[in-house]
């Protein structure tokens, strides 16, 4: 889990790198943003338009990726069902990015997102884990199945499913 910043608000106070030009959905006073922005001496293993990987600070098993999308994205419980794509590509990215890694047992990989409260960054982002089986004790409990604390990317996705538009 990266450290900082609370805002899940989007702001246009970021530049474009190469031009100079404010980026739109960017907030300056979040990590990830600054961290898929190359603001930050962060080694991205994946970076395009809509999504960069990168490995978590504390991680939780030899391979632990954090995949953000590059544009500013509030936590998962502020997601709808227009959102649903996002969050498959950030799982096919995980997945590419482990197998640059060398894993290929997906049977021993989590893919899953903290439910607010209990994520330390408000911007978007999926934890890849693996293999699980050589997580330790806690770490299984923080990235637990079933738990209320964490979702696993397909539990988004039926969720995201499930939820009816209101207007």
């Amino acid at each position: 889990m990266a450290e900082g910043q609370t805002s899940s608000q989007p702001v246009s106070t970021g530049t474009d790198r190469a031009g100079g030009v404010p980026a739109e959905g960017y907030n300056n006073k979040c990590v990830f943003c600054r961290i898929a922005n190359n603001e930050m001496d962060t080694e991205l293993l994946h970076r395009d338009e809509d999504i960069c990987c990168f490995r978590d600070i504390k991680p939780a098993a030899p391979h632990h990726y954090l995949v953000v999308p590059t544009k500013h994205v509030g936590n998962c419980k502020s997601l709808n069902i227009q959102h649903v794509p996002l969050v498959k590509q950030m799982v096919d990215v995980g997945k590419d990015v482990l197998q640059k890694h060398n894993v290929t047992d997906l049977a021993d990989v989590r893919f899953g997102f903290h439910w607010p409260p209990f994520c330390s960054v408000s911007h978007l982002h999926l934890h890849v884990l693996a293999p699980v089986s050589q997580m330790g004790f806690m770490s299984r409990l923080i990235y637990r199945l079933n738990a209320y604390w964490f979702v696993t990317a397909d539990q988004l996705i039926e969720l995201l499913n499930s939820k009816v538009e209101t207007h």
